[in-house]
Parts: structure tokens; sequence; C-alpha cells
């Protein structure tokens, strides 16, 4: 049963890998957490932001969702998670890097071609899928795909340049980025190969992780 793996798999942590790191641990703890990037992913299980970018515990703040969707801003009473999530990494921790990353084989992104049935169980999914409508609209426009999984990738992609737009609509995120204190980046993860791509706004194409060059 997968949940008694967990519990061993705490214990082996205990064991080892967290001997390794518990003075880091320790100072992090006793000096608070000072992350340099938001990282938003989806949350698929097969999406793992730790193991995918050798990262360390304090290395970075990770919002998770359904598809890595980034809701618009929008101020009213609501509950807005995602929204917390980003306003808080960005006012409190200054971040000074977001990180978009969808990844293939997406299952919201598929679901935006699918007749999601309006029952109570899936009234939120069916809500939270909106905000890959404008992904699904712009590869549709593209008629030379020959199977649906082509089509399935280039909406993953596309998916990720209308959420780092939707996060653009964040006042503390556009003066920051204005300002030239805060960078945004999109990034495509490949789950078969963990190749990742980085979507180069200047181009409009997404090019391997690889070619990229940050210059502070």
């Amino acid at each position: 049963m997968i949940l008694n793996e967990l519990i061993k798999g705490n214990e082996k942590f205990r064991n080892s890998q967290f001997l390794e790191l518990e003075d880091e641990l320790k100072d992090l703890v006793e000096h608070g957490q000072k992350p340099e990037v938001l990282f938003i992913g989806c949350s698929d299980s097969r999406v793992t932001p730790d193991l995918m970018l050798n990262s360390k515990p304090g290395d970075m703040f990770i919002l998770r969702n359904v598809g890595n969707f980034v809701p618009p801003y929008k101020h009213d009473e609501d509950y807005h998670g995602s929204a917390a999530a980003i306003e808080y990494a960005v006012a409190v921790l200054k971040v000074k890097h977001i990180v978009v990353c969808g990844h293939s084989h997406c299952g919201a992104c598929k679901s935006l071609y699918e007749d999601i049935p309006v029952t109570d169980s899936l009234v939120h999914v069916k809500t939270w899928l909106k905000l890959g409508a404008k992904a699904k609209e712009r590869t549709l426009k593209n008629k030379k795909f020959n199977t649906e999984e082509e089509m399935y990738r280039a909406t993953e992609r596309n998916s990720i340049r209308y959420q780092l737009e939707n996060l653009l609509t964040y006042p503390d995120v556009k003066r920051l980025l204005d300002e030239g204190e805060l960078k945004v980046h999109g990034w495509y993860y490949d789950i078969q190969t963990a190749k990742i791509d980085y979507y180069d706004s200047k181009d409009d194409k997404f090019k391997p992780l690889s070619e990229f060059t940050y210059e502070p």
C-alpha cells in the first residue's frame, strides 16, 4: 500500500538526506526562508520540481494547481489561493524570479477539448478550466496538426504564454518587472525526457533551457 511506503520514505529521509540538510534547515528556521524563485507548476503527480531541478529546501517557493494556471488579478472578498501565493511571494518574500512551468501530457490542457459534465463533483474544475480557453483558441487557429497529441502539446505551450500574460495583471508583478527588480519565465517540462524548454518572448518560440543565458 502506497501510504505505508510514504511512512517508510519519511523514516529513510530522516536517517539519510535530512542529516545532510540538517544544518541548512536549522538556519532556515532561525533566519526564515528567503527563496529567490516562485515556481508555479501543475499538481500533476508526475511533475516533481525539487527532483527535476535538483533544488534544496529554501530554494523555491512553490505554488501548484491544476494546469499551472494563473488566474488574473481580481480584488474582492472571495478566496483566491493562487493569487495569495503570488502576492506573498512577491510582496513578502521578495522573490527575484517567477517561473510558470507547464508540462507534457497535461490533463488540464487535454480536458479543454472534452465535455466536462455540470455536476457538483466537478463544478470548480469546470470553472477553473476557463483559464485555458485562450490557449485552446490559439491552438485551434493552427490546422496543421497530424494527431490529437500534437494538438495537445501545442496547447500546453500556448497555455504558458497566456498564464504569463495573466501574471502581469498583478500590480506588484508588473511594477517590479518594469523596474527590473523581477524576472518572469515560461518553462515547458517534457515528462518523458526530463528536458525543459524556455519561452523566448522576443521570438515567440520555445527553446532548449540549455541555451538560456541570464543577465542579472
